[in-house]
């Protein structure tokens, strides 16, 4: 595949879109000082591409009830039974994210469940059906997730951080709520107008409805989804064990990500690591490079790590029936 190249002002109209893409286009084009015609037409050219490929809320199960939690597996070697079990997977209710790897482990996804047993029983069923494919797995629960702004595009050093996932709270939300969150999923950039009639309410109410869940963390952003593949990038995953970490260290390696062009997620996780660093990096070189940076700068708290490439990733079935109402 071809690389795509992007000029500055692209590049500036993504990073922007990606703090927010509900952005108007009239102040959009203030922030790349273009006019408001030549902002609408280059994100149209943009999505013509196949570079942007849809505009995504941002939307935490934890604070519509769920626990979010992780298995990682090490798959046999048989690859008419590996598609059999991602094709189950990308069918089934209960499976929120999943990505395709290759490195330390060749499948990650997430389930949501509203309790621990319930999890329990569920993951027990699936992974006892594929045992004979299955080499090992690790399972985990996410504890919070640090989601960045995606700075390579400007090669930004700062970013607000959004918190994902964190406690869980039972949150009410009503049918007009959800018909809200449905639309926002995949839509995030259609106008209030639009989505009120979509939805069948008003303007005003539309917007109130979407303020609560902003305020309750519900709604935690409106970012872009592009294919890293078209921009000649690629996405990785580095799974990282402490030796120890303290409350200031760890500060230190929060603004550290926050800062750092290639970050992506720092993930906490009950697992037999402590966190997750992912990052849109050139190369593995690239990578390879950034591990070494944080590995010298904090000698005394990592001891190891291990890493995955990021093939496939997709948001999964439990996305959909998260917002389906009771």
């Amino acid at each position: 595949m071809d690389k795509i190249q992007l000029d500055l002002i692209d590049r500036k109209i993504l990073a922007e879109l990606d703090k927010n893409c509900r952005i108007p286009n009239s102040i959009l084009a203030k922030k790349v000082r273009k006019s408001r015609e030549a902002v609408k037409y280059r994100i149209q050219q943009l999505q013509k591409k196949g570079v942007v490929q849809g505009f995504i809320t941002s939307i935490n199960p934890n604070k519509l009830g769920y626990f979010m939690f992780k298995v990682y597996l090490k798959l046999e070697n048989i690859p008419a039974e590996r598609e059999k079990f991602f094709e189950e997977l990308k069918q089934n209710k209960d499976v929120y994210w999943m990505g395709i790897s290759d490195g330390a482990f060749d499948c990650v996804f997430a389930i949501l469940s509203k309790n621990i047993t319930e999890y329990y029983e569920k993951i027990n069923v699936l992974l006892s059906r594929w045992e004979r494919l299955i080499v090992s797995k690790i399972l985990g629960t996410m504890v919070d997730t640090r989601q960045y702004n995606k700075k390579f595009f400007t090669n930004e050093k700062d970013s607000p951080v959004v918190i994902f996932a964190g406690d869980v709270v039972e949150n009410k939300v009503d049918e007009l709520d959800i018909k809200i969150l449905n639309v926002l999923a995949n839509d995030a950039r259609i106008a209030l107008a639009e989505l009120a009639r979509k939805v069948k309410s008003t303007i005003e109410i539309v917007r109130g409805r979407m303020r609560k869940m902003e305020e309750k963390g519900i709604i935690l952003s409106y970012r872009l989804s592009v294919d890293l593949n078209k921009l000649g990038l690629e996405f990785f995953k580095a799974i990282i064990y402490f030796r120890t970490l303290s409350e200031r260290d760890e500060k230190a390696l929060f603004e550290w990500m926050r800062t750092h062009p290639y970050s992506l997620y720092y993930i906490r996780s009950l697992a037999p690591w402590e966190v997750e660093f992912e990052f849109v990096v050139e190369s593995y070189q690239h990578f390879n490079q950034i591990i070494n940076e944080l590995r010298q700068k904090f000698p005394h708290v990592i001891r190891n790590y291990e890493h995955l490439i990021m093939i496939y990733e997709s948001w999964m079935p439990a996305y959909r029936e998260m917002l389906k109402a009771d």
